[in-house]
């Protein structure tokens, strides 16, 4: 997996450290409430350092993977494609945070120190479960075929599936952990630990993290394979995974008061997902049945990808404002009612 490449993978490593340092030690220092302004630029700025990424690679992947079998431009184009699954999938993972956010009632000014070390934890998570992913499949081919399965089950489930009430106690992590570490009935500032009549206790905002943490190992399970369908290049299903992570931070705080409005997007997600695991079992199952292996093109499910998920937005949009508008048409009705009893 490092062989040959080992620079690369601590260069890009480093980098994303020090990007997350200075956005913790220099933007986010003092505790404040997020705009939606600054988490908009924030999110441009992230945004715009993977398409520049994705720039490096188109332009430099023979010399950053002497020995990968990928063209350059097949390589970017993988590389955008697992950007964009993993950008729509991290998306439902904002629908989960509104929920741990308003369940335990978390100061706005708080919620990006949150995110800040739940993302961090992410990173670490889904490095490890990157790389066993890489080892695995390489070692035992049967396994794509599992994950391409779970991922047709999976979205299957989320198109089925309603939507289920957030209940903290019932997660065994949340339960483990306060059996272990007592949990204080107030916020303290930003602290995670403090101290209460002389007995050292967790604040909610720690058991936030937790629950934070635990949700997005539940989404990775999904995500993760989902990438594999697209490519097996480790150095790009890691770094296009992480761009998707660190930019999830900004998207929260840009749409997390208007998630609601999203009505179809879990619809189109489930899409995405049942796509992806159809287009991980079609080289086989293709093999099998017909004894010519087909394969769907990377920019053909790109576009797929990109088009379900455009749909999915747009019919939300136009839903939402069908229903402001009858929402107005009711209340002016009552409105000339009220007017028409008066005269």
């Amino acid at each position: 997996m490092f062989e040959g490449t080992l620079w690369l993978w601590i260069g890009f490593n480093l980098f994303v450290l020090a990007m997350l340092a200075i956005d913790l030690g220099v933007f986010h220092r003092e505790a404040h409430e997020v705009s939606v302004k600054e988490a908009a630029i924030w999110s441009v700025v992230w945004i715009s350092l993977s398409l520049l990424f994705n720039l490096v690679i188109y332009f430099f992947w023979p010399v950053m993977m002497p020995n990968s079998s990928y063209t350059a431009s097949e390589a970017g184009l993988a590389f955008l494609t697992g950007y964009l699954i993993e950008k729509a999938l991290s998306i439902d993972n904002i629908f989960v945070f509104v929920l741990i956010f308003s369940y335990f009632a978390v100061p706005r000014k708080y919620q990006h120190r949150v995110l800040f070390w739940g993302i961090l934890g992410a990173l670490l998570m889904r490095g490890a479960m990157i790389a066993a992913g890489a080892a695995l499949i390489k070692e035992f081919h049967w396994i794509i075929w599992i994950f391409g399965v779970f991922l047709i089950f999976t979205g299957i489930r989320m198109a089925t599936s309603k939507e289920e009430q957030l209940e903290p106690d019932a997660n065994p992590v949340v339960r483990l952990f306060k059996r272990f570490l007592p949990v204080s009935d107030s916020y303290d500032g930003q602290k995670f630990i403090t101290v209460k009549n002389g007995v050292r206790m967790a604040t909610p905002l720690l058991l936030v993290l937790v629950m934070v943490e635990t949700t997005d190992l539940i989404f990775a399970v999904d995500s993760i394979p989902a990438i594999f369908a697209v490519t097996q290049e480790p150095f790009i299903v890691y770094t296009s995974n992480v761009f998707a992570i660190l930019g999830l931070r900004a998207l929260y705080f840009v749409l997390g008061g208007v998630m609601d409005k999203f009505h179809y997007l879990k619809l189109g997600l489930s899409v995405v997902l049942a796509f992806v695991g159809v287009k991980m079992l079609l080289p086989d199952v293709s093999q099998w049945l017909l004894g010519t292996t087909y394969r769907i093109p990377t920019a053909a499910s790109l576009g797929v990808i990109a088009g379900v998920i455009t749909i999915a937005v747009v019919a939300s949009w136009i839903r939402a404002r069908r229903l402001e508008s009858g929402d107005d048409d009711s209340h002016g009705g009552g409105e000339k009612l009220e007017q028409g009893a008066a005269d």
